[in-house]
């Protein structure tokens, strides 16, 4: 076990947010499988939490999963005083952070999102990682970590089609395949700008802007990046008059997390 004192975060809140399908909230935290491993992590007294894992785990895998070694307030202070919603969404979504998870699995995880409920979503998530993943021993029992690109391409089609995935069970082989083949190499588009791995993530079937900017946001940490899904079209609509603000350009997608958590809340009525 360790614990530690950290600012800004806000566990249910990641947990309900839509930027990751196995992470689920127990009493007073979360258990969650990233990273091929299995993690649960309470919130104890104001600002501190105990995570179920080594020191040394603790800071090689989870400091990072967690964007752990970034000020938020860096982005609360880019927010200007007369934007009220955007204001009221950073105070309601306090302790939202930007987690940093596996390209491959927000690639997949994203095709299959498409016209999905979140809890959807989720179920579908698992059904692929206890059907393809490899199992992994914890206290709680076995849990299955998410396939990898390889485990993924030797499914057929039609299991795939039994985790409910749809049409897009043709989108997410081909993503499998593309990734397992090398014809699509994620890590090395770590490294390559913005625009080019937006428009190499489309190679994929099925795979348009929205899925590719929620991989980039999610899997690369690419903070630029702006999914615009139903909630995020309403707000740019019905609050900043159908154009995002270009200020918010540099932080786009932790400021449309947000936005995206408040605008859902029954708080919010500014979409009204």
């Amino acid at each position: 076990m360790v614990e530690v004192e950290i600012q800004q975060l806000d566990l249910a809140a990641i947990a309900q947010s839509g930027q990751c399908f196995r992470m689920s909230e127990v009493e007073q935290g979360v258990k969650l499988v990233a990273k091929g491993k299995f993690l649960q992590v309470w919130a104890l007294e104001e600002n501190r939490f105990r995570f179920d894992c080594s020191l040394q785990e603790y800071e090689t895998v989870w400091r990072d999963y967690f964007d752990l070694n970034t000020d938020y307030q860096i982005y609360s202070a880019c927010v200007l005083k007369k934007d009220r919603f955007l204001q009221r969404a950073m105070e309601y979504g306090r302790g939202l952070r930007i987690l940093n998870q596996e390209p491959f699995e927000m690639l997949i995880s994203f095709i299959i999102s498409q016209r999905k409920s979140i809890p959807a979503i989720r179920t579908a998530v698992e059904c692929l990682a206890q059907h393809f993943g490899s199992p992994i021993q914890t206290s709680d029992g076995t849990v299955w970590a998410f396939p990898t690109p390889q485990q993924l391409a030797q499914a057929s089609e039609e299991e795939l089609l039994e985790c409910g995935l749809g049409y897009r069970a043709k989108y997410v082989l081909d993503a499998a395949q593309k990734v397992a083949s090398g014809q699509l190499d994620l890590e090395a588009l770590g490294n390559a700008p913005d625009d080019i791995l937006l428009q190499q993530l489309q190679t994929v079937a099925g795979v348009g802007i929205k899925v590719a900017s929620c991989t980039a946001l999610f899997g690369y940490h690419r903070l630029k990046a702006l999914p615009v899904d139903v909630w995020i079209q309403r707000v740019i609509e019905k609050v900043y008059h159908g154009n995002f603000p270009t200020r918010y350009e540099k932080y786009a997608g932790v400021l449309q997390q947000y936005m995206f958590y408040y605008a859902r809340c029954p708080e919010c009525d500014f979409l009204k």
